[in-house]
């Protein structure tokens, strides 16, 4: 499929569409593929509203920030939603079993050829069910969308994924010792406290390059994206599992090692598709997490956002569950080859 688009055109100019609409048409396939298979296992599609109090709180993600005016004329501070999560699992906790959602949801500071500011993600969950279970969904899914547009692999530029081999299940602690000979498990405690001293001092020893901020997060994603990422989804996917406790916010610990947590990945071509947990349901353990996280953020940025009280509450009642979000848009580009995700979005934003 041809995925130019040219820098001196609009994107609504006629022969730049014209270039572009093949792809669209493929996406339009993917959608519909993955519509079907969430219904044909009783998945139910839920529609979760775009304005919340709360947009998520994790170090990292940036959200849009707007007010809601009342009849009375007064402001209320809202966000536009960086996931669907959060009401998701209200919706669990009100008796729903098996949800879905595709839709958009909006990240700040965020674009690349990767990223796009206004994304469409494919959210779902599974009540009473282990994270195997999505992680099951997610290869199928990717399959389906190869199949959708007749692609015998998957692509990003220079690199191939065939959806259809054996996938690959690697720990996060045995990726970094085989990708980047770093130690994971000896930069933490028993209760998987972290040290960046530490992290930093094996670092050091391989001649890596340190930063002057230290802090353990930032140098576990800069040896994640420099030194692990790049070996991920290349001829087969790549299901990277059990991420450090410390990186998993809204995850549950593994029952046999507190160090680390029912926490995945799924990479393609390099590129990370999905990101999926054995979902926390212990709301006085997700306050403590929320609290560590915009504290960190406001040590980074200056800034945090207040946590969602309904969520807190809602986690007393949500059963045990596993569930996921796929970036759909990430999905379309390497099923048509598109090197770029403005090339897979009906009207990029401008900018």
């Amino acid at each position: 499929m041809s995925t130019n688009l040219s820098p001196s055109s609009p994107w609504w100019t006629p022969s730049v569409h014209a270039d572009r609409r093949p792809i669209l048409v493929a996406r339009g396939r993917i959608e519909a593929a993955v519509r079907g298979y969430l219904v044909e296992r009783d998945f139910l599609m839920v529609d979760p509203p775009a304005l919340q109090r709360s947009p998520g709180n994790e170090t990292h993600l940036h959200a849009f920030a707007t007010t809601m005016i009342g009849n009375d004329g007064v402001g209320q501070p809202m966000y536009l939603h960086t996931s669907p999560e959060f009401t998701m699992k209200k919706l669990l906790a009100a008796g729903e079993l098996r949800i879905a959602s595709l839709g958009h949801v909006w990240r700040n500071r965020e674009r690349s050829a990767l990223h796009h500011p206004e994304f469409t993600m494919l959210e779902w969950y599974r009540v009473g069910e282990g994270y195997d279970a999505v992680i099951d969904d997610c290869v199928a899914l990717l399959r389906l969308a190869a199949e959708a547009t007749g692609a015998k692999a998957l692509r990003f530029r220079e690199r191939e994924c065939d959806p259809f081999a054996e996938p690959e299940r690697l720990s996060v602690v045995e990726a970094f010792r085989r990708c980047a000979g770093i130690d994971l498990l000896a930069t933490m405690d028993g209760e998987g406290i972290t040290n960046g001293e530490a992290l930093a001092g094996q670092m050091l020893t391989l001649g890596m390059a340190v930063p002057e901020d230290r802090s353990w997060s930032y140098l576990f994603s800069l040896v994640l994206t420099d030194k692990v990422e790049p070996h991920l989804g290349n001829g087969r996917i790549t299901v990277l599992d059990r991420y450090p406790a410390a990186e998993a916010a809204l995850a549950r610990r593994a029952a046999d090692d507190r160090r680390v947590s029912e926490r995945f990945e799924l990479y393609a071509c390099g590129v990370e598709l999905a990101n999926g947990f054995g979902e926390l349901t212990d709301a006085g353990e997700q306050r403590r997490r929320f609290a560590a996280e915009m504290a960190e953020k406001e040590r980074i940025y200056g800034e945090r956002y207040p946590v969602d009280e309904d969520f807190l509450a809602a986690l007393e009642i949500m059963p045990e569950a596993s569930g996921v979000a796929l970036g759909f848009d990430r999905l379309v580009m390497l099923a048509t080859g598109a090197p770029r995700i403005e090339a897979v979005l009906w009207a990029p934003v401008a900018g």
